[in-house]
């Protein structure tokens, strides 16, 4: 059967079909960028394209994660396999807290402090382990052995903790923009957020991929180039 379906994919190429974007398209996409980034977009993608649908489903996971999907999308240095990746954005690490939380506590003034502190920790898909911190200055990286009541698998619990005084956290600045203009977050040791973190694009290993994914390859892409902060990076290249 997989064989058919390329001949068959193969004949509407040659035929110009391919270059119709339609159909049902299957995506996965990390938790955190569907929700601060990609789903508010969503609408602009299937008016471009009125014969497309999409089935979205979010996960931290990369185990399967190509099972039944077209395209996957995940934060992390891609791992070695037969999947095509493209790299969409480099995005800093940074340090958050809430105003509420720095009133009851000394701010930190080197990341040794971070050890004295109520840290809001994040599991590791891959390990199951909380994520370790680490703060970079330049080409100097300070690992920190923080400790934390809150352990999460979804940033957004975290994220609501944190703006609640729950205690400090370490994150992406991608989507983290808005909550620091408000006021609502606070960014602690900024001269220690060199760390950069990637977002990729994931598709199966093929010639030529549809003309859907194609499509949904390029428009997130251009979100990642509009929607990143000024100082962060975007990348294109696979």
């Amino acid at each position: 059967m997989p064989l058919l379906a390329g001949l068959e994919e193969a004949a509407a190429d040659a035929a110009g079909a391919a270059e119709v974007v339609r159909g049902r398209l299957r995506v996965s996409v990390d938790p955190w960028f569907a929700r601060t980034i990609l789903a508010s977009k969503l609408q602009q993608f299937l008016a471009r394209y009125p014969l497309l649908s999409i089935d979205f489903s979010t996960s931290n996971y990369r185990e399967e994660m190509m099972t039944g999907i077209d395209v996957a999308v995940r934060f992390g240095p891609p791992d070695a396999s037969s999947l095509i990746a493209r790299k969409l954005l480099e995005t800093r690490v940074i340090t958050v807290a809430a105003p509420a939380y720095l009133e009851r506590h000394v701010v930190p003034r080197s990341p040794h402090d971070m050890v004295h502190h109520e840290a809001l920790l994040f599991r590791d898909p891959q390990t199951g382990l909380p994520f370790v911190w680490s703060f970079q200055r330049g080409s100097e990286i300070i690992d920190v052995n923080v400790s934390g009541r809150l352990v999460v698998d979804d940033p957004s619990a975290a994220l609501s903790a944190c703006v609640a005084g729950q205690g400090v956290y370490q994150s992406l600045l991608l989507g983290l923009a808005p909550f620091l203009a408000r006021g609502e977050l606070i960014q602690i040791l900024p001269d220690w957020s060199d760390e950069l973190w990637p977002l990729y694009a994931y598709h199966p290993s093929r010639h030529l991929p549809p003309a859907k994914v194609r499509a949904f390859l390029d428009f997130i892409q251009d979100i990642a180039k509009q929607e990143v902060p000024g100082d962060d990076r975007q990348c294109g290249k696979p």
